[in-house]
């Protein structure tokens, strides 16, 4: 039988930083997931947060599509997904840039939140 491989906790003041962002957006939940932790708004997930069986973290949530495209083609630390055609997502480490990812975050909730919801948040205008 083969030996399970671990998966390793995400920090926890990793996962602090992300509620931070997420938190505070309309009923926009942190719940635990099949592996690390998740936010949804909704039934909708905005974004999910785990260690991987290669010892890595990963966060994953929703792009546009020319984004998800920018993604695929950008590579470390950005990655596109093998599910979902806007799924993509970044490794996380040290080096991670929390105000990207609080960008990218805040992005992905409009996404996948209803209008109404999406209306309430402030979002800086490119």
């Amino acid at each position: 039988m083969a030996r399970k491989i671990e998966r390793p906790l995400v920090p926890e003041e990793w996962v602090r930083r992300i509620n931070e962002v997420l938190g505070r957006l309309p009923r926009c939940a942190e719940e635990p997931a099949w592996v690390g932790t998740r936010w949804r708004v909704g039934q909708a997930t905005v974004a999910h947060v785990f260690g991987g069986e290669d010892q890595l973290f990963r966060i994953t949530f929703r792009a546009e599509p020319d984004e998800v495209m920018a993604f695929r083609h950008l590579g470390a630390p950005y990655f596109k997904t093998e599910w979902g055609a806007n799924v993509v997502g970044m490794l996380l480490d040290d080096d991670t840039d929390w105000e990207e990812l609080a960008e990218l975050l805040t992005d992905s909730y409009c996404l996948q939140a209803p209008a109404h919801l999406v209306e309430q948040v402030d979002r800086p205008t490119g």
